[in-house]
């Protein structure tokens, strides 16, 4: 272990330990270094030991002792830290200059953009908003094989509902001829080399940290290969890979591939091109070109950073600043297309708007709401830690979005008949909502209601029970038909108030009720609930989409005049 590297523990141990009591521990200290100097990851058995030599030395040290070395070679420790004001939102950025901040959202047209894409694409917008710059969406579409028009449109659909905009939209694409000439450009100057071995040799050597024969092939030999790759080889026969380190810890770093073959038809570029960049290489040409100052990804790409920074290293490029943040997924609904396309395949989904998946088409259907997931994303921060979210947290947001809007309506599922002699009313008018003024709606009554059959569980003859905005009923028979006598000035207290619809214009739809998807790693066979429940013929005149809260029931979305799906309670 070098010394700086040893002085850096040996301060943060006395820090630590100074704030704590005069003690610390050996695990705090390896986390803090291992979060501050992530290469180190891979030699905590090396280091750990030294850790533990110097946190015991600090131990041993009184808490006089411990503020007198701070004093005299760690004097920064001591000045008193600025107050930060608390405020909402996402974390300063390192090196933002206002005006001058430019993110971007980099999706792949291979699949439906989910609620992972939305965390990406949130994040990047608000940064650019916070400083007053500039956002860029950017389809990163080198992968013919596996990218389609339709889900480059179903991104853009997908964004636009999230109410995400952009300054700049472009595609990856267009820039195929600037990767060529910094391909040919990685190549002349012997920073890269076409690799001809075979696809099981290159993992082999990779996980044996041994460099292959084409890399000392010389640069003529690989300029050939290169010209080749655009006109004889097949695809899988060669690649081109960044000259790394093979004996480096971070894998990324041996010899990873820049070029491929690919004969697969472009949807925008159709057969142009044959060999087509990998992500890194893209992604790194790209955030250079557009001017990128600040580049988010989720977390599975930060071992990628030193390769994208090397590789503009080599071509001396302007490198952003790479930012990293944690991947969103809720427990039991899989964002994975591995695991959703053979569900879709197999019938157990109907498509990727099923409302018991996370994709962004999925929640908008079940009645989730743009500014619920904003606030949602907004609410996690830019923690690296594993999100594995329940959707509850979710609908917690949602529900402050939809309460104030959602028209209150009378639902019953497992309907019973209520006849009720008596009734003095033709006819009740009924508030669309407690609080706001959103109106009244008329219902003609005229004594034949359904209810609930979990309430006639609970009603027994001589009970007597509360017609929500109608009145009193006195049970006089229970059983499969029930029949009471309308009660006027009945009794307010400890009664069962529910809800009822006339038999004579009750409409039936189709309840959708989406669960949890997965169970642990085992499909839930029972995930998608179905119930045919009778409403009021008010629902008719609702518009597609609208979110209805029915009564004792929950939150629900008009998915078509025949069916809606439950949102929450």
């Amino acid at each position: 272990m070098d010394e700086e590297l040893r002085k850096e523990i040996r301060k943060m141990s006395l820090q630590n330990a100074f704030e704590h009591g005069g003690e610390t521990r050996d695990k705090i200290i390896l986390g803090k270094i291992l979060g501050t100097k992530p290469e180190f990851r891979s030699k905590v058995k090396e280091i750990s030991p030294e850790i533990s030599e110097i946190v015991a030395s600090v131990n041993q040290l009184s808490s006089e002792e411990q503020e007198k070395e701070i004093k005299e070679n760690f004097p920064e420790l001591l000045t008193p830290k600025e107050k930060i004001e608390e405020r909402e939102g996402l974390p300063e950025l390192k090196g933002a200059e206002q005006g001058k901040v430019i993110t971007r959202f980099p999706p792949e047209p291979n699949g439906y953009p989910h609620i992972g894409h939305a965390k990406a694409a949130i994040i990047n917008s608000e940064y650019a908003k916070m400083y007053g710059g500039k956002f860029i969406l950017r389809m990163d579409d080198t992968n013919p094989e596996a990218e389609r028009m339709e889900y480059h449109a179903a991104i853009k659909v997908g964004l636009e509902w999230l109410g995400i905009e952009f300054d700049v939209v472009k595609s990856t694409s267009d820039d195929m001829e600037l990767f060529y000439e910094k391909g040919n450009e990685l190549i002349n100057s012997g920073n890269a080399y076409v690799c001809t071995c075979k696809r099981e040799d290159i993992s082999k050597n990779r996980r044996e940290r041994k460099a292959c024969k084409c890399s000392r092939e010389d640069i003529e030999k690989n300029i050939k290969n290169w010209e080749k790759m655009n006109q004889k080889f097949k695809p899988g026969d060669a690649i081109v890979r960044y000259r790394g380190n093979m004996e480096a810890d971070n894998a990324v770093m041996r010899d990873p591939v820049l070029f491929r073959i690919i004969e697969g038809k472009h949807y925008t570029l159709g057969e142009k091109y044959r060999i087509w960049p990998s992500y890194d290489m893209a992604v790194a040409i790209e955030d250079s070109i557009d001017g990128v100052t600040h580049a988010f990804r989720s977390k599975e790409f930060e071992l990628r950073k030193e390769l994208i920074d090397a590789i503009l290293d080599a071509l001396n490029m302007r490198k952003p600043i790479q930012g990293f943040f944690s991947r969103l997924e809720f427990k039991g609904m899989p964002i994975s297309k591995r695991i959703i396309k053979p569900l879709i395949e197999e019938g157990k989904v109907s498509w990727y708007d099923d409302p018991r998946l996370p994709t962004l088409e999925a929640l908008r259907r079940r009645g989730i709401k743009p500014e619920a997931i904003r606030k949602f994303i907004m609410s996690l921060g830019l923690t690296k830690a594993n999100t594995l979210a329940p959707f509850d947290s979710l609908e917690a947001f949602n529900r402050k979005f939809v309460d104030a809007n959602s028209i209150r309506l009378f639902m019953v599922s497992n309907a019973k008949k209520l006849k009720v002699n008596n009734l003095s009313l033709s006819s009740v008018e009924i508030s669309n909502h407690p609080v706001n003024d959103m109106g009244k709606r008329k219902i003609d009554v005229d004594g034949n209601f359904y209810i609930s059959g979990d309430d006639v569980q609970n009603i027994k003859e001589g009970t007597e029970i509360r017609l929500l905005g109608l009145g009193n009923v006195l049970i006089k028979k229970s059983g499969i038909e029930l029949e009471g006598e309308f009660v006027e000035n009945g009794k307010t207290d400890n009664i069962l108030k529910i809800q009822w619809v006339p038999q004579k214009t009750a409409h039936e739809i189709k309840m959708i009720i989406p669960k949890i998807l997965f169970n642990g790693e085992e499909f839930n066979e029972n995930s998608l609930e179905e119930l045919d429940v009778y409403t009021e013929p008010h629902y008719l005149q609702l518009k597609e989409g609208e979110e209805i809260q029915f009564v004792r029931f929950g939150y629900c979305r008009k998915d078509s005049q025949n069916q809606a799906i439950f949102t929450h309670k």
